[in-house]
């Protein structure tokens, strides 16, 4: 899209790599290429429109979804953390460089019953591994005797990327939009998240 087309102003070719894209790269050695065929623009325009839309903030998110139990890692927990507020950004960008977390975000808790205000997500071969693996966390953060909870899945639901309404919408500044915020909510109802 032009710097001259506002953001307001649906663009055909946008809505259809967004499209494009939702449903997955081709496992091909240049993806964005085949992508660009099927769109009739070049190769440098796919990547061009994708991160303009990722700046603007149509894309949230642009990244790989690993199916990991077909990886062999079978043992997956959702660490909590009650930390303190001004300790969070810090911490949650920490843990993320960690190669084995795969999530790092700050939710707000909901005292007194969730106090918890990071999540993180690792994964194991086992529940031994994820266990060890925290304390690993703990010990390079310093973190021993910081509150935390740790929650184990108990199901595998389907994996897949975001899904966006890619068409215009007269109240929107934004031709993109999510379209599935329900299912993003927490139990308690919070759908406010920062990433690290």
């Amino acid at each position: 899209m032009s710097a001259s087309v506002s953001a307001a102003v649906p663009d055909p070719i946008d809505g259809a790599l967004i499209r494009a894209v939702q449903q997955g790269l081709p496992l091909v050695p240049r993806p964005y290429a085949v992508i660009a065929g099927g769109l009739g623009i070049s190769e440098t325009e796919v990547m061009a429109r994708l991160a303009r839309l990722i700046a603007r903030g149509a894309i949230k998110r642009f990244g790989v979804v690993v199916r990991h139990r077909e990886l062999g890692y079978r043992a997956s927990a959702m660490v909590v953390w009650a930390l303190p507020e001004n300790r969070v950004a810090e911490i949650g960008r920490r843990i993320a460089r960690l190669p084995f977390v795969t999530l790092s975000y700050r939710r707000l808790p909901r005292p007194p019953v969730w106090p918890y205000n990071l999540f993180t997500m690792i994964h194991g071969r086992d529940r031994t591994s994820v266990l060890d693996q925290l304390e690993q966390i703990k010990e390079r953060l310093d973190l021993a005797d910081t509150g935390c909870a740790v929650l184990f899945s108990a199901r595998c639901f389907k994996q897949r990327g975001a899904r966006y309404d890619a068409t215009w919408h007269p109240e929107a500044t934004n031709p993109c939009h999510p379209i599935e915020l329900s299912d993003l909510k927490s139990a308690s109802g919070n759908n406010l998240a920062c990433a690290f």
